[in-house]
């Protein structure tokens, strides 16, 4: 069937349109809410090493439950998991406002890590929950969509993070973020997402829950070309979480020493257009679906070998900068809206939660590790910016030959 375009899929599909606006607004916010974080740390303490920890308690809480949350994805209702995390959001962000010194980042952090906790579940059920809205022709585009919006949410939420904070202080930025959350749930509310469900999945939970989790696995690895699928984002995400949530960061606080929440606005905006653009311009070029899976590590490699040159003109221009993590990211993006399409077509409804959480898992556990190395690295072992850049490029690098050469011989596959 022919493919719809991006325009007509938001106009006719009233679904997808609420489910839409729902993602992008939230989203807003998180970004919004990480530079608020980010210069909370950086006000009360400077440590480089709590900025890693930040974001390995964000990956760590997202990624530890994720095996619990897929099962409940494709046992209960997806919607209300999203409405669900939503509300939960709401409170904590508003719970940020509280602090005011350096003696409030150990309970910030654990907060932090509880409302990535709850991110975790409205992700997994979204991913999951998207297929059931969306027609198989609407499925590409609605993808390819999502990520451009992800990418504007990103783009626009970083550089408003950094303006506010900038203007109007930290406390606006979390009130900023608990509205958009509330609006969102809002909105989920008037959306229909149908769902099925396996005989298996309605056992009591304490009973049944465990061998649920161990089925989904199952379903993984008996289908080796989806198994390693579920790799693709961790591919990326183990150098490159340390190159953009450590690296950039310092980049940002090295170029805007008297504004640092405007720098890092500025070094997420590219990283925002980069992950934007990326999915759309691979959608057009590479029509072939055949040639989804080996294109994955090409874009991991290109991604790493920008990034090295990054990391040798990092004190060139500011602007150069900009435009290089620009292209950085856009082969990141395509990596990841790539892979989501091909785990959406490839798993059948009843056993996509369970896919996706293990995604999410392997995803998340790539990047805490990668933050928390860099951040050690940066803090205790003197490595400086253009160094750390280097190494972790370097790895990208390897990684990405690394997954292109994995190809691994897989019986016939099962069919969504």
């Amino acid at each position: 069937m022919r493919e719809v375009g991006y325009f007509e899929l938001v106009r006719c599909n009233r679904a997808f349109r609420r489910f839409w606006f729902a993602n992008i607004i939230s989203m807003l916010g998180e970004w919004v809410n990480l530079i608020a974080l980010f210069v909370l740390i950086n006000t009360h303490t400077g440590s480089a090493f709590l900025i890693g920890v930040l974001l390995t308690v964000r990956m760590g809480a997202f990624a530890i439950f994720q095996p619990f949350i897929g099962m409940l994805a494709d046992r209960w209702s997806r919607k209300w998991m999203m409405i669900f995390a939503n509300g939960a959001s709401v409170i904590i962000a508003l719970s940020f406002l509280r602090v005011d010194g350096p003696e409030d980042m150990v309970w910030m952090i654990a907060l932090t890590g509880l409302m990535t906790f709850f991110h975790g579940i409205y992700m997994t059920a979204e991913m999951a929950a998207l297929p059931n809205i969306v027609a198989d022709n609407e499925l590409v585009t609605a993808n390819t969509l999502g990520s451009a919006s992800w990418s504007t949410s990103l783009a626009l939420g970083s550089a408003l993070g950094g303006f506010v904070v900038s203007v109007a202080g930290t406390d606006a930025a979390f009130i900023i973020d608990a509205a958009t959350f509330a609006i969102g749930l809002i909105v989920l509310l008037f959306i229909d997402m149908p769902q099925k469900t396996s005989a298996e999945m309605e056992g009591p939970l304490l009973r049944t829950g465990f061998a649920n989790i161990v089925s989904g696995w199952k379903r993984i690895f008996a289908e080796k070309r989806l198994l390693r699928i579920l790799f693709a984002k961790a591919a990326w995400n183990i150098a490159g979480g340390g190159l953009a949530g450590v690296f950039l960061v310092l980049a940002a606080s090295e170029y805007s020493v008297n504004d640092f929440a405007m720098g890092i606005g500025l070094f997420y905006l590219a990283r925002g257009i980069g992950t934007g653009i990326g999915p759309l311009l691979a959608r057009r070029w590479f029509k072939d679906r055949n040639r989804w899976p080996q294109l994955l590590g090409h874009f991991v490699t290109v991604s790493g070998l920008v990034y090295l040159v990054i990391s040798l003109t990092i004190h060139v221009s500011i602007w150069l900068t900009f435009a290089l993590i620009i292209i950085a990211h856009s082969g990141s993006a395509a990596s990841w809206v790539f892979s989501t399409i091909l785990e959406q077509e490839w798993v059948e409804d009843e056993m996509r939660g369970r896919v996706f959480s293990a995604d999410m898992l392997l995803l998340s556990a790539a990047l805490a590790i990668s933050t928390s190395l860099a951040g050690w690295l940066v803090e205790y072992r003197g490595v400086g910016l253009s160094q750390g850049m280097v190494l972790f490029s370097i790895v990208m690098i390897i990684v990405g030959i690394a997954f292109t050469l994995w190809r691994p011989k897989s019986p016939t596959p099962i069919q969504a």
